[in-house]
């Protein structure tokens, strides 16, 4: 066999199984990383705290860089009463093309009474051919706080690529005290007339969502997030506040735009939601 083909991706003949479990909590006035179990390729960075002991940022590692056929990520994280947590990602999660498994990412996250969780990942392209299914769960208690995001490039634009073959699965499911307060689910079949009909993706390459939780929000931070534009021409977006719920959504070709937009958002309601000032974490720079 040739051995670029061998090499490749979408090839690969033995799928990663991969778990990684995180429990964080409230210690002395600051936030400890309590439990770190992985197997497989899921790792993060030990804690880190630039903005001091009473936050905890971390980098989820899957050093494989790609997710193929087959494959099937695993991350749990607990955060204990009153415990402050930032997840990110070092780099694009890449999903690859597929000749036949689906390759599949399924996040479970509980945040305790008091607590914080900001999941913050920089985006995933989702390369032409791929199978892919992502979920997400979110267990809030009474009084816990979320804010997290996701960003979505379909097919690689700048490399002429549409995402004309393939499926993708979405679930995402955020409940309080056992009660949901945002359930979604979606398929996108490559090539389908969703793709460019006005009621679906209107021909955009980029999708993401960003949603919100734990705050009654002021008049003026609404007002200071609707006044916030994106970077890209053309590109549509907006928000929404529901019962619980802040929604806001972003459609263009600029996964760069799409994430300034949402950074920007984040810069106006992490005060509100998480009661700290903004504070961009050093790998999206680098």
């Amino acid at each position: 066999m040739n051995a670029r083909l061998a090499d490749s991706p979408a090839l690969q003949m033995t799928p990663w199984q991969a778990s990684l479990d995180l429990r964080f909590a409230r210690r002395d006035a600051g936030t400890i990383l309590a439990a770190n179990r992985h197997e497989g390729p899921l790792r993060i960075q030990k804690a880190l705290y630039p903005e001091g002991r009473d936050i905890c940022h971390a980098i989820v590692l899957h050093p494989p860089s790609g997710i193929a056929g087959g494959d099937r990520l695993e991350i749990g994280v607990d955060v204990g009463a009153d415990a402050e947590v930032l997840l990110t990602t070092p780099g694009a999660g890449k999903w690859y093309r597929s000749a036949g498994p689906e390759a599949a990412q399924a996040l479970a996250f509980r945040v305790g009474e008091g607590a914080g969780l900001e999941w913050l990942p920089q985006e995933s392209i989702v390369f032409d051919g791929a199978r892919a299914g992502m979920s997400a769960r979110v267990e809030l208690a009474a009084t816990a706080r979320f804010i997290g995001w996701d960003i979505l490039c379909l097919g690689r634009r700048a490399s002429g690529e549409r995402f004309r073959h393939g499926t993708l699965e979405l679930a995402t499911r955020i409940e309080r005290e056992g009660r949901p307060i945002w359930l979604e689910r979606g398929r996108l079949d490559a090539g389908s007339a969703l793709f460019d009909s006005p009621a679906g993706l209107a021909g955009f390459s980029v999708v993401g969502t960003l949603l919100a939780t734990g705050a009654d929000l002021a008049t003026e931070t609404l007002a200071g997030c609707r006044a916030i534009e994106a970077d890209e021409a053309g590109a549509r977006h907006g928000l929404s506040v529901l019962p619980d719920l802040l929604v806001a959504r972003y459609l263009g070709h600029s996964s760069e735009a799409a994430r300034n937009w949402f950074a920007g958002l984040w810069q106006v309601l992490r005060p509100a939601y998480m009661g700290r000032a903004a504070v961009t974490p050093r790998i999206w720079n680098t």
